[in-house]
């Protein structure tokens, strides 16, 4: 019998813009106000299909209230790294994350016409195995899968920082918290990295407090959100340097790196500047000395509206703010 990587993988962007395209995408669906539970729906992508553009299989959760976020693979191109020994791993697993129910769901997608959950993992087992709460983020990386979370420990998520825990991603054990010193860090949100170069780079948003009923105006308009984005040394699991924008730039979220592994730049978009309700986009480069720098590459302006219309947060400003929450990255950037 030959072993061979899944055919999903691929060593580089390029290589995976000339792959054939996926036949099923996978979406959360959201019950707003938890009275039903929340579910993925699969969507028909092939144009050839009668069922294109439609959802053709929904898979509900048994729970309530987990509110899903940002979910991923078990495995990935990753795991091509010669580091991982996991080269022969199949991209089957979806993990999914409840960050209001701290609760993590494993999605068998074999068929994926026919859902299943393969395996739930209860709150309980992820605070007293990480110390951490409110998953949000699923990575693939080369030695598991790596999970980010907003909370700490304790019912509010306030006893510790949070961080990145890591699964087994055969087992879907979890192993334990990333980080072995993590410098300056006290908030979480978004991470990514770039294996040959051996650096994870992670972003900011708040704590549980401070979003799980809404965003708190006075925590806002006080800068009290994150604001910095730290370097790491992946291997060693330790925060090597972070930058703060500024705190007026508030809620530092989607870290996007550059795709190309040979290149030693990324992009941090910044929700609001509460200094003029102005969204950003960050560059960040490695310099010539090695140190990390940025600088403010994109500003969006707000809209201009009568304050009768806003709400009290608002008025003063008199216009409606872009709120930058996501980035799209080109395959050859």
């Amino acid at each position: 019998m030959t072993l061979r990587p899944d055919s999903t993988f691929h060593a580089t962007a390029q290589l995976a813009m000339q792959a054939p395209v996926e036949n099923y995408g996978f979406v959360v669906m959201l019950s707003p106000d938890a009275a039903q539970p929340d579910g993925i729906a699969v969507v028909d992508l092939n144009p050839k299909s009668k069922g294109y553009g439609s959802i053709v299989h929904q898979l509900l959760m048994p729970n309530k209230g987990d509110e899903f976020h940002h979910f991923g693979w078990n495995a990935c191109s990753s795991s091509l790294s010669p580091l991982s020994g996991h080269a022969f791993l199949e991209r089957r697993y979806l993990i999914v994350p409840g960050i209001r129910s701290s609760r993590i769901y494993v999605i068998d997608t074999k068929d994926p016409l026919d859902l299943k959950i393969h395996k739930t993992i209860e709150p309980e087992e992820v605070f007293a195995k990480t110390g951490y709460s409110r998953p949000h983020t699923i990575h693939c990386g080369p030695e598991g899968i790596y999970v980010s979370t907003l909370g700490g420990g304790g019912e509010d998520g306030m006893d510790g920082p949070p961080g990145i825990f890591i699964m087994d991603c055969e087992t879907f054990e979890i192993i334990g918290q990333y980080e072995m010193d993590r410098g300056k860090q006290d908030k979480h949100y978004d991470f990514w990295w770039n294996l040959p170069q051996d650096y994870m780079v992670s972003s900011e948003w708040g704590l549980p407090p401070q979003f799980e009923n809404g965003v708190v105006p006075e925590d806002l308009l006080s800068n009290k959100y994150g604001h910095s984005i730290h370097f790491w040394d992946l291997r060693r699991r330790k925060n090597i340097q972070t930058m703060d924008f500024g705190e007026n730039y508030q809620m530092a979220l989607e870290i996007r790196p550059a795709h190309d592994p040979k290149k030693s730049y990324g992009f941090c978009g910044v929700v609001v500047d509460t200094t003029n309700l102005q969204g950003a986009i960050f560059t960040w480069w490695r310099g010539e000395d090695g140190t990390w720098q940025s600088k403010k590459t994109i500003t969006i302006d707000p809209r201009p509206e009568d304050p009768e219309n806003l709400p009290p947060l608002l008025q003063g400003f008199g216009a409606v703010p872009p709120l930058v929450t996501d980035i799209d990255l080109s395959l050859d950037c």
